[in-house]
C-alpha cells in the first residue's frame, strides 16, 4: 500500500536511530517480565498490552506474539496462539525447527523462486535457503523473524517495534521497519460492538534503493486453545473474497496460473461459503506440494465493485471454534491471504505449560499435550506471492518502492468475538 505523503513517511523513519540501543525500558505502568540475565536479553524482555478482555505479550526478538488472551463462550479465559511460555525457547525454535511462531516475517514474505528477481533490467540474487537451495523461504536464512528488534514506543495499550535493514541478505538498499501492535475495545462503524480487537501495522520504507518489500504476520492461530488434537473438526473457516488461488507447483514455489478454487482440487479450497477445515481434507492431496495433503496456499482477495481501490480496507476471513465459541473476523488492506493448516507440525512441540495448566483448571483435562499436525492455522495477510518474478499480474507497484514512494503498509485487524 503506497502513501504518498512525504511528510507522514518522514516521521515514520524516525526512530530508526533508536536501533542502535538496547529495547526501551517499559513505561512504569506496564507490565514487563524477563528471568534472562545474559547480555542480550533484552530481545527476550516479555511486554504485555492490554484492554477490556483482550491481553497480548510480545518479545523483541522476531517483533513476536507470544500469547493472546480472549474470553471463551462460557467467559472463561483463552490462549488462542501458539508458542512458547519461555521466550528463550524462540532462539532455539530458530536454530531446529524454525516454525516462525509469532514472528513478523520479511524483509520478503513467503517464496522467492530461485532467490532470484530483476528490478529496471537489474538481477539480485539473495540466499536460498529451503528445498536445498531451489527458493528462498521468508527473507532468506536469517530473516526479520530472526533479528532483534527495537521497542521505540510501549504504553499500557499498544507497542512499536522497530528494525533498521541494512542491506540484509543481499536485498538491494536499506529499509526501515516499524510493527506496530495495539489493542481495543472502542466502538467504531468497522466495530460497532466494541469487541476485543488486536491492530497491526507493518510499515516499511526503502531508504536508499528500489527493493522487494513484502512482511506479514506469521501467528499461529487454534481458537480451540489446543482443547481439541487438532482444528479439523471443530474450526470453521470462510473467506467470502477469495475465490481464486495462485497455483503452486510441487514444492510450493507459484507457475503464475491463477486457479478458480470452485474447480481446483475438487473444490476442496472453496472457503467462500464456510465450512470446516478438515471437511473437504481427502480431496487436499498436493496442494502444500508434493506427498503433502492440507492448505498451504495464496487466497486471492477479490473486492467487490463498492470497493473502489484495490489496497482497501476489507473484511477477509472469519474464523470460528464451537469447542470455545470463540470467534476470530480478520479485515486487511492486502490483496492476498497466505493460509497454512500446519501441516509440517509433528508433534514433537510441545503446547505451552500455561496453555496446559489452563485447560486442566477449565475442564479436568490438559488437552493436546503438542502441536500436532493440522493444530493450527496461519492466516498471512500480504500481497501476492512471488509477484515480483510474475510481472503480468501487475503487482510490481505494490511490492518494489524505492526512496521516492512513500511506505508499504500492511495493515490488519483481528476482532474476537463468541458464537
Amino acid at each position: 500500500m503506497h502513501f504518498k505523503s512525504y511528510a507522514t513517511a518522514a516521521l515514520y523513519g524516525l526512530p530508526a536511530l533508536a536501533n542502535a540501543m538496547p529495547s526501551a525500558s517499559p513505561s512504569p505502568d506496564v507490565s514487563l517480565t524477563s528471568d534472562s540475565t545474559s547480555s542480550d536479553s533484552g530481545h527476550f524482555t516479555e511486554y504485555t498490552i492490554k484492554a477490556e478482555n483482550i491481553t497480548a505479550k510480545f518479545i523483541p526478538y522476531g517483533a513476536r506474539l507470544t500469547h493472546l488472551l480472549v474470553p471463551d463462550s462460557n467467559g472463561n479465559t483463552q490462549d488462542v496462539v501458539a508458542g512458547y511460555d519461555d521466550p528463550k525457547q524462540y532462539l532455539h525454535d530458530s536454530e531446529t525447527n524454525r516454525t516462525f511462531f509469532g514472528a513478523v516475517v520479511g524483509r520478503y514474505a513467503n517464496r522467492i523462486k530461485n532467490g532470484t528477481f530483476s528490478i529496471d533490467g537489474n538481477t539480485y540474487h539473495i540466499p536460498e535457503n529451503e528445498h536445498g537451495g531451489v527458493d528462498t523461504l521468508h527473507g532468506g536464512p536469517v530473516g526479520y523473524d530472526m533479528r532483534n528488534w527495537t521497542v521505540t514506543t510501549h504504553s499500557e495499550s499498544s507497542i512499536t517495534f522497530t528494525l533498521f535493514d541494512e542491506a540484509l541478505e543481499n536485498f538491494p538498499g536499506d529499509v526501515i521497519n516499524h510493527a506496530v501492535f495495539s489493542l481495543s475495545t472502542e466502538k467504531s462503524s468497522e466495530n460497532p460492538k466494541g469487541l476485543p480487537q488486536l491492530t497491526t501495522k507493518l510499515v516499511s520504507l526503502a531508504l536508499t534503493e528500489k527493493t522487494p518489500i513484502m512482511l506479514a504476520n506469521h501467528i499461529y492461530w487454534n481458537l480451540n486453545a489446543f482443547k481439541n488434537p487438532t482444528i479439523l473438526n471443530d474450526t470453521t473457516l470462510q473467506m467470502p473474497l477469495s475465490g481464486r488461488v495462485i497455483a503452486a507447483d510441487t514444492i510450493e514455489v507459484p507457475t503464475g496460473e491463477i486457479l478458480d478454487v470452485q474447480t481446483a482440487f475438487n473444490g476442496s479450497l472453496d472457503f467462500t461459503e464456510g465450512k470446516l477445515v478438515g471437511q473437504d481434507l481427502s480431496e487436499m492431496s498436493g496442494v502444500c506440494g508434493e506427498g503433502c495433503t492440507g492448505v498451504d496456499t495464496c487466497f486471492l482477495i477479490d473486492r467487490p465493485p463498492a470497493y473502489a481501490a484495490p489496497d482497501s480496507f476489507v473484511p477477509s476471513v472469519h474464523l470460528s471454534s464451537d469447542k470455545t465459541g470463540i470467534t476470530l473476523d480478520v479485515a486487511t488492506n492486502q490483496a492476498a491471504l497466505q493460509i497454512y493448516t500446519c501441516n509440517g507440525q509433528n508433534g514433537t512441540i510441545a503446547t505451552k505449560e500455561s496453555q496446559a495448566k489452563r485447560n486442566k483448571e477449565q475442564d479436568g483435562d490438559a488437552g493436546a499435550a503438542y502441536v500436532n499436525q493440522y493444530g493450527c492455522i496461519v492466516i498471512e495477510t500480504e500481497d501476492w506471492i512471488d509477484g515480483i518474478n510474475q510481472p503480468q499480474w501487475g503487482r510490481l507497484p505494490y511490492q518494489i518502492f524505492g526512496p521516492d514512494d512513500g511506505p508499504a503498509v500492511n495493515w490488519a485487524t483481528y476482532q474476537f468475538g463468541t458464537l
